[in-house]
């Protein structure tokens, strides 16, 4: 009975460690999904705005009635120094970010843009540094871990984007049309496309930098959630009538841009938001963003079927280096976590109850110090010297 109670607890204790790491793993599926489907919405002359705007819409209608519900006893009274950083949020990730990245996917291809993503856990381990999120010793191994998985992070982006090399055939297929027509687009714009991109990682990784903080303040994931998909909401409609002005654009029907605004507003807004911050005020931004590199992968290898998009061997190469580094990234961080126990002793701080038994005692303290304790009527707590 022992041996099973002892069993169950070690499996229980596996997979709790393991949620973190399944969590965001599976939402690196996610986005692989939304970028091949923005793609190909986009393609057939959706803009960019106002997929954003219906993204987000779709997003605050799923997400707010389970915030509402779901932590009406938990969440947070609303402040002005709260609500004004929720506003920024909205502006960082809705907006900036997506509005950019998707400007940037539609001037180049989306194994690109989904391989320039690679920067996101590089921009925000900078980031976190500046910020003190992220603590570096380069006496300790981990800390140099980071820093190494983060250069060879970069460094296979930089392959991927640099060297190209002969092209790999996974597929036999007959869709030289429609990639010839990528590779057109791409060519004109491929330097705005990046520039464009560049942005988007900024505003990106200032997006999970001030979401940690936020969550400090206003701890209701699903909340926060539907906040932010609001917020995004009403900023994104009010840019896109802007740089929208023909009003058919709006018109949506059952095709591409419904299931590709859905998908992206239910999975890559709504559950992607709320699963970010969990993991976030867990393990950190950039444990979140060190996964980024496995959605290039995948996209990578979806484009190549979807869309018949060519994949080089400097793709591949790319992708090996970049799987080399986020491991090492991810081990890195892993050494990093502490048990609340262990944090305790590293402290030195103990709680000893002292009860009355009539005569003195003797107790050994944090520092293994001996300790004389009179005869006292009360019970305290004692800090390690």
């Amino acid at each position: 009975m022992g041996d099973q109670t002892s069993g169950a607890a070690a499996s229980s204790n596996v997979l709790n460690k393991a949620k973190p790491y399944l969590a965001i793993i599976s939402l690196q599926f996610g986005y692989a999904g939304m970028y091949i489907l923005s793609t190909i919405c986009m393609k057939h002359g959706m803009s960019n705005f106002i997929l954003a705007t219906y993204r987000h819409v779709v997003a605050t209608i799923v997400i707010a009635p389970f915030a509402f519900f779901l932590e009406r006893k938990i969440r947070p009274k609303m402040t002005l120094p709260i609500l004004l950083r929720i506003v920024i949020l909205g502006f960082l990730e809705p907006v900036l970010d997506q509005n950019l990245y998707y400007l940037g996917m539609k001037f180049t291809t989306a194994t690109y843009s989904s391989a320039f993503v690679n920067m996101l856990p590089a921009v925000t381990f900078i980031m976190a540094m500046i910020f003190r999120l992220e603590k570096i010793n380069l006496k300790k191994i981990q800390s140099v871990a980071k820093l190494a998985g983060t250069a060879i992070t970069v460094g296979g982006a930089m392959v991927m984007t640099l060297y190209k090399g002969p092209i790999i055939d996974f597929v036999k297929s007959g869709g030289a049309t429609h990639h010839g027509t990528t590779t057109e687009s791409a060519g004109q714009h491929w330097v705005s496309g990046t520039v464009a991109l560049l942005g988007s990682i900024v505003g990106w990784s200032s997006f999970f930098i001030l979401q940690s903080f936020t969550l400090k303040k206003y701890p209701a994931e699903l909340s926060l959630t539907a906040w932010i998909c609001f917020m995004g909401t009403v900023q994104d409609a009010g840019l896109s009538f802007i740089m929208v002005r023909d009003l058919s654009a709006w018109k949506i029907g059952f095709d591409s841009r419904l299931l590709a605004a859905s998908y992206s507003g239910i999975v890559c807004s709504g559950i992607a938001y709320y699963v970010q911050g969990i993991v976030s005020r867990t393990r950190g931004p950039v444990f979140v963003t060190a996964f980024s590199p496995l959605c290039m992968i995948i996209t990578a290898a979806l484009g190549a079927f979807v869309l018949n998009e060519k994949v080089h061997l400097g793709s591949i190469l790319g992708a090996i280096i970049i799987v080399a580094g986020l491991y090492t990234v991810v081990w890195g961080k892993s050494k990093d976590v502490k048990t609340p126990e262990l944090e305790e002793k590293s402290n030195g701080l103990q709680e000893l109850p002292i009860t009355d038994n009539g005569r003195s005692m003797n107790v050994v303290d944090g520092a293994a110090n001996t300790v004389n304790v009179p005869d006292l009527k009360n019970t305290f707590s004692t800090r390690g010297t």
